[in-house]
């Protein structure tokens, strides 16, 4: 599994006689191995351009896990074209507002708004001092 995620050098425990042995028995993983290789130096590149021949290469593979991912890049594929090429990321308002949405949960029917706005500042302190 770390092949996936991790470059064949940095995974201990597994010599590349190993490594050619499970290729040897598994054919389909070295194509799975290089099409997730590609996805990362596309992502790496921040070139968004190579994202559909990378789609139309991906699908050729005929494998329903990397499919399916596909069909979820394809969904929103303006979102994914400039989550690559831009480094802006919504990402800290979302932990915010999922913080409050997990507070407001906790709470709910016990309290008014000025309870909450008190919990969460309360819980930015603590998160402070940790």
């Amino acid at each position: 599994m770390k092949l996936l995620y991790k470059p064949i050098e940095k995974v201990k425990k597994l010599t590349s006689e190993q490594l050619n042995k499970v290729l040897i028995i598994y054919p389909k993983l070295q194509d799975v191995y290089d099409i997730i290789k590609s996805f990362k130096q596309l992502v790496l590149s921040k070139n968004a351009t190579l994202l559909d021949r990378w789609i139309i290469e991906a699908k050729s593979l005929g494998i329903d896990d990397l499919n399916s991912f596909i069909t979820g890049i394809s969904r929103d594929i303006a979102a994914v074209k400039n989550a690559i090429t831009y480094e802006y990321s919504n990402g800290l308002a979302e932990g915010s507002v999922n913080k409050l949405k997990v507070i407001k949960r906790i709470m709910y029917g016990r309290n008014n708004f000025d309870m909450l706005r008190k919990k969460v500042l309360r819980l930015e302190e603590i998160r402070r001092i940790n």
